[in-house]
Parts: C-alpha cells; structure tokens; sequence
C-alpha cells in the first residue's frame, strides 16, 4: 500500500468537509472569513467573515455551469459592490482559492457580466467539500460570449483571498 502524505491544509480541507474540524481552523472563529488586500482603502488589507459580506446585499442568479448537471442558484454579493465598498481601485483581481489554485480577473468583467461572490448555491451555504465556503461565478447564462474556457477559468472556487491589483 502507498501513502501519499498531505499538507496541512489539505488534512484540514478533508477534516472540514467531513464536518471533524470547526471552521475556527481556517478563520479563528466560527465563521469563514475572506482576505482582501492590494489596492484598497488606505491600503490596508481586510478580513471579512461571511456575515459582513452578507450585510452588503445579497442578489441571486439560476445558470447552468460545467460543474453541475442542472441549473444552480447562486446567491451572492456582486462582485462590484464589494470592490466599491471596500474602496478598491486596481484594474484586476488576483484570486487565490484553500488549494493555492490562482485566476486574475479583470475588474472590467464586473461591469459588464453578473460576477457574484456566492456564499450559497441553491439555499445552503456551500461547504468547504463542496466548493465552499466562497465562490466566484459568472452567469454563464446571461451571454453566450460566457460559456467559454476563458471564463470559466475566471470562476474560482473554495476563495481564500482577493489580492487588487
């Protein structure tokens, strides 16, 4: 038998999933929290548990994705009001998801498409196991010029932290 040995963060991503470990692990408390930084107000970088981000304003959206085999509603912040609110004024975000995956996106796409930051898909907020607890989306949907690799690769998962550049 082989064993593969796994970095912390991937025992605690397997743990999390299961429901073994509080999210406390990831954040320091109950609540997952998100790490925003770069060019923001006073250049100084944010924690944000799901709560704050939820007081923004959520919006929804139904869309059909390549991870799933029906329709997902998503619900949200748009994206936009995020950067807004937290006096964000680069051109692109540098994404980072819990399994260093890493996509930039360009700030303009948040003018043009509907681009959530989801904390729920279909009512439930998302596990860590499950693409959890932050997702990125595009309504694939809302233009055909979306159902494209470009930007399904701007779409990210399990986000950890936003960098504005």
């Amino acid at each position: 038998m082989t064993v593969y040995p796994m970095s912390r963060r991937a025992v605690l991503q397997v743990a999390l999933g299961a429901g073994l470990v509080p999210t406390a692990a990831f954040g320091g408390d109950s609540a997952p929290r998100l790490r925003i930084a770069g060019k923001v107000a006073n250049g100084a970088a944010v924690s944000l548990d799901r709560p704050t981000i939820e007081a923004m304003g959520l919006q929804s959206f139904e869309t059909l994705t390549p991870w799933y085999s029906t329709k997902v509603k998503f619900e949200g912040v748009p994206i936009a009001k995020l950067l807004q609110s937290l006096g964000a004024s680069g051109d692109k975000l540098v994404v980072t998801a819990l399994n260093d995956y890493t996509t930039e996106i360009p700030v303009a796409d948040f003018a043009k498409y509907e681009v959530l930051l989801a904390v729920k898909r279909d009512g439930q907020y998302m596990p860590v196991s499950d693409k959890g607890p932050f997702f990125i989306i595009y309504n694939f949907d809302s233009n055909p010029e979306l159902k494209s690799k470009v930007y399904y690769s701007r779409s990210a998962w399990q986000v950890a932290s936003i960098e504005v550049r």
